[in-house]
């Protein structure tokens, strides 16, 4: 492989090598903590997954068997379902190093 001297480094790159972010938020109907959740998250993927995830949000009330498939304990709960390692958030996500630590990003200050 032959390097091209005009080559710059996306810092994007990395995040599409991971593939689409895939989440999964579910929620109880227009609670405060629900919709404080939905902000905080489509906060954080704007400013950090832009154009590379997939957010589905799903109302426990309106889908409860989709909410015992996926063995919901707490309300609100993010679910990533990819890249790999799957992983589970419970809250608002008003904590955004905790959401980027969990989504497998790096922190930021």
């Amino acid at each position: 492989m032959t390097e091209h001297e005009d080559y710059e480094p996306n810092p994007d790159d990395d995040l599409k090598s991971e593939g689409i972010y895939t989440l999964r938020l579910f929620i109880t109907g227009a609670s405060p903590n629900s919709s404080r959740a939905i902000a905080n998250l489509k906060d954080i993927c704007e400013g950090h997954l832009r154009g590379n995830y997939e957010l589905e949000i799903i109302d426990v009330y309106q889908q409860p068997l989709m909410a015992q498939s996926e063995q919901v304990i707490a309300l609100p709960m993010l679910v990533k379902m990819s890249p790999s390692p799957v992983r589970r958030l419970i809250g608002d996500m008003s904590d955004k190093q905790k959401v980027l630590r969990g989504l497998g990003l790096p922190a930021t200050e």
